[in-house]
């Protein structure tokens, strides 16, 4: 396994990869984003416990949409079972990728913490005015403020040593710190590629919610609840082209796996 590095045009070229992707099988990647929104939901049921839960799962999660994206480029079947596949195979990379989600619920748990600790007791949202009102919008109390910022900064820091963690012991059988050290090195390597990337992302967010205000403004206030019911499924596809395009940075920034995994 070998460590390339892209040209930062790549960036926008990955979200349009997983567009493909997505618009090859729709239907897949709709249904896999359904089903673990709906896991997320029951897990919460339990206080505490099923959000630590959740939060363990998501390197699973990310890993099966990575194979997911590489099970649509090869031509196979519908597989749902994609968050449990890696569960299956080798009991050493089955340990490790337990390990990588234990270690990211207890940073989650330490994110959380800090802000608690920002933000304090006694900091209530903002209530927003309502439709068609002149009021001008509430403001952030500066703690809360503050708050979003340690959350924010947090969790994209989170995600580079998480990016290819999961993929590299998949993939590499890497261990887990050596997974966590080699997704930094690569996301590093490929700064450009990445912050393209994520622009690319961030604008596409940004053209969805001024259409999304655009048609708001026309339809009027009365339709607004409608126009709002509509930007759910224009978000769950969203969410599901980001998902897909997961699998290209991988197959980029290490080549593309021939074999879902090794077995030694």
């Amino acid at each position: 396994m070998k460590l390339h590095t892209v040209p930062a045009r790549r960036g926008a070229q990955w979200v349009l990869l997983g567009l493909r992707a997505f618009a090859s099988r729709p239907m897949l990647y709709l249904s896999l984003i359904g089903m673990w929104m709906l896991l997320a939901v029951v897990v919460q049921i339990i206080p505490l416990i099923g959000t630590i839960v959740m939060w363990a799962a998501l390197p699973l999660v990310t890993l099966g949409f990575m194979l997911t994206t590489q099970q649509v480029l090869q031509g196979g079947p519908p597989n749902l079972q994609v968050f449990v596949q890696p569960l299956r195979g080798d009991p050493r990379r089955r340990r490790t990728l337990w390990q990588l989600g234990a270690i990211y619920a207890l940073v989650m748990v330490v994110v959380i913490g800090g802000f608690a600790l920002i933000v304090g007791n006694d900091v209530a949202l903002p209530t927003p005015p309502p439709p068609g009102s002149n009021a001008p919008p509430p403001t952030l109390d500066p703690r809360l403020q503050s708050g979003l910022l340690w959350m924010a900064a947090a969790t994209v820091l989170l995600s580079v040593p998480f990016w290819f963690a999961p993929a590299l012991v998949h993939w590499g059988g890497h261990s887990a710190g050596q997974s966590l050290f080699s997704s930094v090195v690569a996301v590093w390597r490929n700064k450009g590629a990445f912050i393209v990337y994520s622009l690319t992302n961030a604008a596409a967010v940004v053209l969805v919610a001024l259409a999304a205000s655009l048609l708001v403004g026309l339809l009027g206030v009365a339709s607004q609840q409608t126009a709002m019911a509509l930007l759910v499924p224009i978000a769950f596809v969203m969410m599901a082209v980001f998902y897909a395009s997961l699998y290209f940075t991988y197959a980029d920034c290490f080549g593309a796996p021939t074999a879902e995994e090794p077995t030694a």
